[in-house]
This record gives structure tokens, sequence and C-alpha cells, in this order.
């Protein structure tokens, strides 16, 4: 049961990536007052967590609906994880959007913290190991973020940009493996319900 617990922690603290984000919230967030930095970190969290909760609730009630079969959703899923992976790997961090009143919610909630691979990854948990570890690790992951994001300042001068961007893009290439993995679960099971026929 522990087990379960833990294995669900690794992928959604590589797919939300918050040490990889510091680069860009220290960019969305330059001039801030302290309040208003805090107050705008407390917002994204809460709209983070509301956001990845509620699709873990609904999302496999949507592949029921649409047909959609856990092995078909694990390629497509890990196809996406590797995509995103590759995207991150081959640019220099995230890109930035000047902050208005809205950017608690767009772009540091969504798709910043929870963004395609943090709820395709927590479908997949879903399905392999349960809704509690999956939501243990959804809640502890954002809570971990917003604390990241909270100390981003000191973070920062202690990893530098290089430091950050390095940390970045080894989180991408665990979340490029992670989602060839599912790929390949996903065609063994596709196969192997075919010839099961």
């Amino acid at each position: 049961m522990f087990k379960n617990y833990l294995f669900a922690l690794v992928p959604i603290f590589v797919a939300v990536d918050a040490l990889g984000m510091l680069p860009v919230f220290m960019s969305l967030t330059h001039g801030m007052a302290k309040g208003q930095r805090a107050k705008l970190i407390r917002h994204s969290t809460a709209t983070a967590l509301l956001v990845a909760v509620s699709f873990l609730l609904i999302g496999k009630l949507v592949l029921l609906w649409l047909g959609i079969t856990i092995s078909d959703f694990l390629v497509a899923g890990g196809a996406i994880l590797f995509i995103i992976s590759i995207r991150d790997l081959l640019t220099y961090g995230k890109a930035a959007r000047v902050p208005d009143e809205t950017a608690g919610v767009v772009p540091l909630a969504v798709p910043l913290i929870v963004g395609p691979a943090v709820l395709t990854t927590s479908l997949i948990l879903l399905n392999s190991l349960g809704i509690l570890p999956t939501l243990f690790s959804i809640i502890v992951n954002i809570l971990l973020c917003g604390i990241i994001l909270h100390f981003s300042a000191g973070l920062s001068k202690v990893l530098g940009k290089a430091g950050s961007h390095t940390l970045s893009k080894i989180f991408s290439l665990l979340l490029a493996a992670i989602g060839v993995m599912l790929i390949r679960r996903g065609t063994f099971e596709i196969i192997s319900a075919w010839f099961a026929r």
C-alpha cells in the first residue's frame, strides 16, 4: 500500500516540474510586492488543485462516454508526455506571459502547474494505482510546488538560471522515458487483447 503512494508521487512530481518553473515564475512576478506575490501563489495553487482534482474525478467518466479504453489512453497519453518532454528538452524553459489579474489562473495554475502532462499522468495513475494514491500525489505535489514558488527568490539564487534549466531538462528526460514506457504498456495490452479474441 505504501509503495503505491510512493510510486504515485514521482511521476506527478516530474510532470509538475516546479523547479523548472522557477525562471518563468520569477519573470512573471518581477517587480511585484511580496504580499501580492504571496497572494498570487495562494490563488494559483488553489486553482491548480481544483482543476487537477476535478479532472481526476470526471476524466474517467469522459473516457467511458467516448468509448476510449485505458490501453488507448496509455498509448495516447504516453505520446503526449513524450512530445511535451521533447519540446521542453529542445527549448529554453517555458514561454512567459505578461502578468495581470488572471495570472493566478492563466498561465500559473493552468498550464504551468497543471498542464497536459499532469492531467494525463493522473488518469493513468488512477487506473494503475487507484484513487487514493493518485489523489494524495496530486495534492502533495501541487502544495509542494506552492512552497517552492513561495521560496522562489532564495531558490533561484542558490540554483541560478543555469541550475534551474538543467534540473528542468533532467525532469523532461525522465518524462520522456515515462512516456515511452506508457506507449509500450498500452501497445502490449492492445495486442494481447486482440490475440485473446
